[in-house]
């Protein structure tokens, strides 16, 4: 059956309201706004995933990621776009103001539930989560794998880019040798 909206739009939706992993929505659309370079919606996708980052962030207590977050995906993220995926943008956008607000004031994490207007899209999202074993629209769990999810993947093709490129770095920082000098 072919839906109306990118199938990792509805996972982004599924995490994000059912298992509250805020990482792995920002993984899902990252992943599908990198290969969508000429898309019309790219600054939604981002706003979107500055949303799930600000949400990881505040959950781990870090009010000033959350909060830069919170406004980048303020400047991005307009009500018609919103509206366009199956959102109330209006109500979205004005979640984000009092989320800001909140921040602003260090208020203690909860999570956000986006207004699904598009009934179908919201009963396809508590299905799965229903099929999987989750709440949709629950309050996050405790649970390290969420707080601390970006410590739990494997980032050695990171670190193995990182090194190779300081190692080039420094190979072109060097000073020429003394014979080439003469």
């Amino acid at each position: 059956m072919e839906y109306k909206y990118p199938a990792a739009y509805e996972a982004y939706l599924y995490e994000f309201h059912a298992t509250r992993d805020y990482f792995e929505c920002h993984e899902l659309l990252e992943e599908y706004w990198k290969e969508q370079s000429e898309d019309s919606r790219n600054d939604t996708w981002v706003g979107l995933i500055q949303l799930a980052v600000s949400s990881y962030h505040h959950r781990r207590s870090n009010f000033r990621g959350a909060l830069l977050m919170m406004r980048q995906a303020e400047n991005r993220l307009t009500a018609e776009r919103l509206d366009d995926l199956g959102l109330d943008g209006e109500a979205v956008r004005e979640l984000i103001v009092q989320r800001i607000a909140h921040l602003e004031s260090r208020q203690p994490f909860t999570d956000l539930n986006f207004p699904i207007i598009d009934e179908a899209l919201q009963a396809r999202g508590m299905q799965r989560a229903e099929q999987e074993g989750h709440s949709w629209g629950e309050p996050s769990r405790e649970a390290d794998e969420l707080i601390h999810r970006h410590t739990l993947r494997d980032r050695s093709e990171v670190i193995a880019a990182r090194a190779e490129a300081a190692a080039r770095r420094r190979a072109g920082q060097q000073p020429p040798s003394p014979s080439s000098a003469q």
